[in-house]
């Protein structure tokens, strides 16, 4: 199996991947730990054809799709947005948010290719903190850990869903 993980632009190509992709995988994280309705709420104001041009074209994030044989199957964004750790407080910080890669692909190398590319981009700013927001109940949290990743001691909630969330600084 080809691997490769890339940038994603506004192109048509890009947003028909990032619209495919965002709302699986939103569905594929969340089905189980909300309900039908706020799912779709999320899903529907944040995944949405204008929300995901704004946000591709957006200064303060960077997209990275993860491609198997051609086919898009997990994305990334990288982004200064969102409520940092504690640790992190006066620091400058970047966020990998939204990590997810399709469950009928969920072969390490697929996840290792999107973190890694991730990584290389983050540790490219020097002095900048990695920090991750992700759902308590994320199965990926070992997988972070796994790669330098700390678990930090307080509990937030995940962006605007009522789950209990943990942070995750490099």
């Amino acid at each position: 199996m080809r691997i490769i993980t890339k940038f994603t632009v506004a192109t048509e190509q890009g947003l028909e991947a990032l619209l495919k992709l965002t709302k699986e995988l939103a569905t594929q994280k969340f089905s189980s730990l909300l309900s039908q309705k706020v799912l779709k709420k999320y899903i529907e104001d944040n995944f949405n054809e204008q929300t995901l041009i704004a946000e591709l074209n957006n200064w303060s994030n960077q997209w990275l799709v993860v491609y198997a044989d051609n086919k898009p199957v997990g994305y990334a964004r990288i982004t200064t947005k969102g409520q940092k750790p504690q640790v992190l407080d006066n620091k400058r910080a970047v966020r990998i948010a939204d990590f997810g890669v399709l469950s009928s692909y969920s072969e390490p190398t697929i996840r290792d290719s999107l973190l890694d590319k991730c990584l290389t981009i983050c540790k490219s700013y020097e002095g900048i903190g990695i920090w991750i927001n992700e759902s308590i109940e994320n199965p990926l949290i070992e997988f972070f850990e796994s790669k330098g990743f700390s678990r930090q001691q307080e509990i937030d909630h995940l962006d605007e869903l009522p789950l209990a969330s943990v942070y995750l600084v490099a």
